[in-house]
């Protein structure tokens, strides 16, 4: 399988940028960090504790994931820049025992910084249980901007432990913290990250392959009555031959949001087109019938 050349993709109009992609970096030695003396610039004490059992992901926690309390987190540098958050690379790890883990840190843009440009339309069909929030967030104040930042990460937590339960290929959500965060890192063990669809050029068995595992996991959302909501192949890594979907913090209850139809046709356009323009011939499902298998599956036609 391999990369196609950059280009700037109509699919997404909010099309992240990705730093470094390809290059390996050297992991740093967690021995020679010195827990007497504090830790060196750039490092911090694990987040884990500081995030209640709600804040954490589903049970049993995976075995690679670290969870001892005298672990650190050491930045490694940036994956990704976006509109609303940038992802980091980060190696959370207990010195001196070899034990480790990478995650990637999305972390949502501070208020005054964030442009949020499209969440009206994706808040639709959402609860706030405290009126007060709900018109600071209405209103766009700098509070309820930053309720709305806090609402996103929360939600993408949220929608992620709830995808995963029902199966469809997602980073393990590691744990939530105000605006950060931390999932499993899609990727090789040296840092370097999974590509995106986007960035591939499969031959005409991979696409196959990679189509009808993203059919699969469409219906299984739309059966949850769920969208994506801003499904592209900018959002879609490719890991070992496997799918997986990113970016979900707009994810669409389909059945509480007035335009989840809307929402479920959109997903399925822009992914049916890009993988027709690839030359998909074959799989489980012509392209031009996603749509219509999705809204029937969410029980919307």
């Amino acid at each position: 399988m391999s990369r196609s050349p950059r280009s700037r993709s109509r699919f997404d109009d909010d099309e992240p940028l990705f730093v470094k992609r390809g290059r390996r970096r050297a992991l740093p030695d967690l021995e020679a960090f010195d827990q007497v003396d504090g830790l060196p610039a750039g490092e911090r004490w694990s987040s884990w504790d500081q995030s209640p059992p709600t804040a954490r992901g589903p049970r049993p926690h995976p075995s690679w994931l670290v969870t001892e309390l005298a672990a650190t987190d050491t930045e490694l540098g940036i994956l990704k820049t976006g509109k609303e958050a940038d992802v980091f690379l980060v190696r959370r790890g207990v010195p001196g025992s070899g034990r480790s883990c990478l995650l990637a840190a999305k972390r949502y843009r501070a208020a005054e910084h964030r442009l949020f440009h499209r969440d009206s339309a994706y808040l639709e069909g959402r609860r706030v249980r405290d009126s007060r929030a709900s018109r600071a967030m209405a209103n766009r104040t700098h509070v309820g901007r930053e309720m709305i930042s806090e609402q996103w990460a929360s939600a993408e937590f949220a929608a992620l432990c709830q995808l995963l339960t029902i199966g469809v290929p997602v980073p393990y959500p590691v744990q939530v913290l105000g605006t950060e965060l931390l999932l499993e890192f899609i990727g090789d063990a040296d840092g370097t990250a999974a590509p995106r669809l986007a960035d591939l050029r499969p031959t005409a068995v991979e696409l196959t392959g990679l189509w009808d595992q993203l059919v699969q996991a469409l219906l299984t959302m739309a059966g949850n009555g769920l969208a994506h909501g801003d499904l592209s192949p900018f959002n879609l890594l490719v890991h070992e031959g496997n799918l997986v979907m990113i970016d979900l913090p707009q994810v669409v209850d389909v059945i509480a949001n007035p335009g989840g139809a809307r929402f479920l046709d959109r997903d399925a356009a822009n992914v049916a087109r890009w993988f027709t323009g690839r030359g998909l011939t074959g799989g489980v499902l012509p392209p031009g019938e996603l749509a219509a298998a999705l809204a029937r599956e969410a029980r919307l036609a």
